[in-house]
Parts: structure tokens; C-alpha cells; sequence
């Protein structure tokens, strides 16, 4: 289950995503994430899968390769469908006991899990296809327009990419700590939920140390190179946009905007 878990992770590949700046995917990407809250018919979504898929098929990261992602948030899945389900007023169509699922509830269960899914493979694919340090460097242009307002533009980023570098250092400590936890009698495929949660105890407690150790080693490390904050540092490699990237603009721009249309005409 846990190497499973693929957000934060980078996928090497030569393709057109790979090479979009990094600025226009996380754009796109805020574009996609918006666009999924914006109507509530099956037409709609079959804009947004089209559009997935494009990007999916451009990126060439394989498909089972983000599928994998989603076993890692089966149970909140599985939760939003069911509170759905049966939290959700209207025409009764199924009931048992003192539970009744409705049509309304029915159809906002699978629209939500709908959006879930969408919400975590569109992620994954800005993810894949960019690096940390690109992820920063766009990070921190984008935001530039808040120093107006004296915020630590830099700081943040800088946070943020380093939040999104430690996800597959922590998913391999996680995974040596099982195996050895799995060598010492522990069962984490036991059938009994709460026997499942108590096995896990000893894994959060080493995990937590390591994470404190390494987040210390890197204060350290980045303390040794006399690193104290954005004023004034340069860039080895400067953001500039490319043709690709206008052609990349207009694109997500032609896509929200056929969402909106969408929305508004269609309702089913």
C-alpha cells in the first residue's frame, strides 16, 4: 500500500508536458482542479476526462502508473460515497432498515467520487512531469507579485518543494520499517480493524523520529551553505516561456471555457 502512494514522486520521460514550463502546469492544473466544481452533468465530465486523457496520453507517463495512486485513498473513497449515499434528502430508491439511499444521493456519490478521481490523477500528472526544483522556481515566480505585500515568496515555495521532496523519502522509510516490523512477528494484514490500527503504533513512533532527524540534518546542511532566505540569490537556469507554452495557455483557457459553456447549458 505504500508504494503505491505516487504524488510527490518524478517520473523521467521526453515529451511535451516534461518540457512545458513549470509556471503553465501549475497553472493548468489550478485551471482542472477549478473546472471539476463547476457543473454537475455527465457531459461535463466527459469534457474534463477528454481533456485528461489528452494530457495523460502527451505526458506518456504510463496509465497504470497514476491508476496506482488511487489505491492509497480507497477508504476516503469508499467513506464519500457511502455518507453520500445515505446523507443525501430525496426520492428514496433503496432502503434498508432505518437506511435509505436516494437518487439524488446516488447521483452526488458518484460525482463526488468522480471528482476525487480526477482531482487525484490530474495532480499527479503536474507532479510526474515536474521536478521539485522546477516546482520551487515556478512556485516562486508565480507568487512574486506578493512581496508587494512583504510576504516571504521565497520562504513559502521553498517550504512547499521541500513538503513535496520528502513524500517519497518518508514512503521508503515507511516501507523499512514495515518489513522490519514484519521480521520482528508484527501483522498488518489482519482482519480485525482495530488489532490492523494497533499494529501500526509501532511504525508511527521510529517514522517520526526519522523524519524529525532528516529535517534536522537538512537545517543543518542548509545552515553549512549559508543559506538564509531568497534576497539576493541568483538562478542557474532562468524560467523563460516558449512557444509551447502560449500554445499551452490557450489550450487550458479553450477548456475553461467549454466548461462554463457547458455548465450553463447542460444540467444533466
Amino acid at each position: 500500500m505504500i508504494r503505491e502512494i505516487t504524488i510527490g514522486q518524478y517520473y523521467p520521460a521526453d515529451s511535451v508536458i516534461h518540457r512545458l514550463d513549470p509556471r503553465v502546469k501549475i497553472v493548468a492544473t489550478l485551471i482542472f482542479i477549478i473546472s471539476l466544481f463547476m457543473f454537475d452533468s455527465f457531459i461535463g465530465y466527459a469534457i474534463v476526462v477528454a481533456f485528461l486523457a489528452m494530457c495523460i496520453l502527451l505526458s506518456k507517463v504510463p496509465f497504470s502508473y497514476m491508476v496506482k495512486g488511487l489505491k492509497a485513498i480507497f477508504m476516503i473513497l469508499m467513506l464519500t460515497v457511502v455518507i453520500n449515499m445515505l446523507m443525501t434528502p430525496g426520492e428514496p430508491m433503496v432502503s434498508f432498515y432505518k437506511l435509505t439511499i436516494t437518487k439524488e444521493g446516488f447521483r452526488q456519490a458518484i460525482f463526488m467520487a468522480l471528482r476525487l478521481i480526477l482531482l487525484i490523477i490530474g495532480s499527479s500528472v503536474m507532479t510526474l512531469t515536474t521536478t521539485p526544483n522546477n516546482l520551487t522556481d515556478a512556485m516562486e515566480s508565480l507568487l512574486k507579485p506578493l512581496k508587494r505585500f512583504k510576504a516571504p515568496v521565497h520562504e513559502i515555495a521553498m517550504m512547499m518543494s521541500i513538503a513535496l521532496s520528502f513524500i517519497p523519502i518518508l514512503i521508503e522509510e515507511t516501507d523499512k520499517i514495515m518489513k522490519a516490523q514484519m521480521a520482528r512477528g508484527a501483522d498488518f494484514e489482519n482482519k480485525n480493524l482495530i488489532k490492523r490500527v494497533k499494529s501500526y503504533v509501532p511504525i508511527l513512533v521510529p517514522l517520526f523520529i526519522s523524519a524529525f532527524r532528516r529535517a534536522g540534518d537538512l537545517a543543518m546542511a542548509m545552515e553549512a551553505r549559508c543559506y538564509h532566505g531568497g534576497d539576493g540569490r541568483t538562478k542557474m537556469k532562468s524560467l523563460k516561456y516558449q512557444r509551447t507554452d502560449y500554445v499551452a495557455y490557450a489550450i487550458s483557457v479553450l477548456y475553461i471555457v467549454a466548461v462554463v459553456v457547458v455548465s450553463r447549458v447542460f444540467k444533466v
